[in-house]
C-alpha cells in the first residue's frame, strides 16, 4: 500500500518555492491547517491519517504535524498535492 505525506509547508502561501511550498501561488493559502488537508484529502475519496506531533525538515522549529494520505496508489504524489491544494482553496472561499 502506497502511503503519501503531504505537509503543510506544501501549500503556505507563505513559503517560497526553495523553502517548500510545492504548488502555485494561486493554489497556495495562508497557514494551511492538517485539518484542512485530511478534509481535501477524504472529498478527494482517499484515507487520511493526521500526525499531529510531526515537524517539517525545513522548518523543525514548528510542529505543524502532517497527513498521511493512504489508498492513492493511481496517481502521482504532484497530482495528490495539486488536487488537495484546489479543494483547501474551494473550501476557504
Amino acid at each position: 500500500m502506497v502511503e503519501n505525506v503531504i505537509w503543510p509547508a506544501y501549500l503556505d502561501a507563505s513559503l517560497s518555492r526553495a523553502d517548500g511550498r510545492r504548488v502555485s501561488e494561486e493554489l497556495a493559502v495562508d497557514e494551511p491547517s492538517v485539518d484542512e488537508i485530511a478534509k481535501a484529502v477524504q472529498q478527494i475519496g482517499y484515507d487520511a491519517t493526521i500526525e499531529r506531533d510531526k515537524a517539517y525538515s525545513r522548518e523543525p522549529w514548528a510542529q505543524r504535524g502532517r497527513v498521511v494520505v493512504r489508498g492513492a496508489e493511481d496517481s502521482t504524489k504532484n497530482d495528490l498535492v495539486q488536487a488537495v491544494a484546489a479543494y483547501v482553496v474551494a473550501m476557504r472561499e
